[in-house]
């Protein structure tokens, strides 16, 4: 299966109609948000929209800071974790809150992989494993070019990045873009795009952590989880997939229903991923935006519906979180907030059969993901 280069024409077509007219809003503008240990300064940006929503965007791994949604009686909270400083996202925290992953996110098995009759070796940061793009150049921890953009239906900003070749071990010069855009539908928009000279893997997502209850929120297990998804990668001890493709049947793994995401957790403990930390195989036609799956708080009754047009999405559980300060300098203690990552399936690099993250001279990389939300 191969669909990289051409995306999904729901999602060009989605832009394009962002973009098709000037908003009737201002545009968010820049505001200083400290520099970098590295002397570089880094922006923030503001997206608004008029039904209450507003979402913080900054420049250091073009990242989402903070997400204010309200609730079902118009209570607004952050819905995402993170910090109140640039400090606390440089510090050793920060756990990837809200950034943009890559250029591999999730892992790469023994940190290495092979184009052609070349071997690439890239950094060991997960027991055996390369993850998520690197220790000090991923895209993660870089600063990126922002200028905000005039869109019909919203606030958007984009986020560009250049990488040059063998960054973090990878080959190829890669242009990269991330464009964050808040609709008046309720919906952050997120639209990646990359081009490359040089046959290079590539597989982005984002990696905010939900707790629709608002961040602080000593539990996410309470949530209510539906994901349209029949089968899973099984993984080996070190979380790299095995390169079977099994069924959620009978499984703790089963949110083909809606879930309270805490019930069946316990079943996983004793595993490696100690609770939820799968990729999960969508149903759908990979390459079209569609409705993947909802994420409910019923005490707030807010609702994160997840729309991709990505083959899977890494469900993790926080189970690594170990209770460090956030916001405010409220504790974030394990699994009080959950990640849906969208993006190709870990270790593809290894796995033929898998939805190919490579991409080719002259090809565009193209990936969109919506939350949007609602409350009940």
């Amino acid at each position: 299966m191969r669909w990289i280069r051409c995306g999904s024409a729901l999602a060009v077509l989605g832009l394009a109609s962002l973009m098709s007219s000037s908003s009737n809003a201002e545009p968010p503008q820049a505001e200083p948000f400290g520099t970098t240990a590295d002397g570089v300064p880094v922006e923030i940006f503001t997206l608004r929209n008029s039904r209450g929503l507003t979402a913080r965007v900054m420049t250091r791994g073009a990242t989402l800071v903070s997400l204010q949604v309200p609730d079902r009686n118009g209570a607004l909270a952050d819905v995402v974790l993170g910090f109140d400083d640039l400090a606390g996202y440089e510090g050793d925290g920060n756990q990837y809150f809200g950034c943009t992953t890559g250029r591999v996110c999730n892992r790469i098995a023994g940190g290495k992989f092979t184009l052609g009759d070349r071997e690439y070796t890239l950094a060991v940061n997960n027991g055996p494993n390369a993850l998520h793009g690197g220790v000090k150049r991923s895209l993660d921890k870089v600063v990126w070019r922002a200028r905000p953009l005039d869109v019909s239906n919203g606030q958007a900003v984009r986020f560009r990045y250049t990488s040059p070749d063998g960054e973090e071990g990878f080959p190829g010069e890669v242009q990269f873009s991330v464009t964050y855009t808040l609709t008046e539908n309720n919906e952050l928009r997120i639209d990646y795009r990359a081009v490359t000279n040089h046959t290079t893997p590539i597989n982005l997502t984002n990696h905010s952590y939900f707790n629709l209850a608002g961040e602080g929120t000593p539990t996410v297990l309470n949530h209510e989880l539906m994901l349209d998804a029949d089968r899973y990668t099984p993984t080996d001890a070190t979380l790299i997939p095995t390169g079977e493709i099994a069924s959620v049947e009978g499984t703790p793994l089963d949110f083909r229903t809606p879930q309270v995401v805490g019930v069946r957790i316990a079943q996983l403990d004793d595993t490696p991923a100690q609770g939820y930390d799968h990729n999960y195989v969508l149903n759908g036609e990979a390459g079209r935006l569609r409705k993947v799956g909802w994420l409910k708080d019923p005490a707030s009754g807010r609702v994160l519906t997840l729309h991709t047009d990505q083959p899977g999405v890494q469900l993790y559980s926080g189970n690594f979180l170990r209770g460090q300060a956030g916001k405010g300098g409220k504790p974030y203690p394990r699994r009080c907030a959950l990640c849906l990552e969208t993006q190709h399936y870990p270790d593809s690099v290894h796995h033929p059969h898998f939805p190919s993250i490579l991409l080719q001279p002259g090809e565009t990389y193209r990936h969109t993901t919506v939350f949007a939300f609602s409350a009940e």
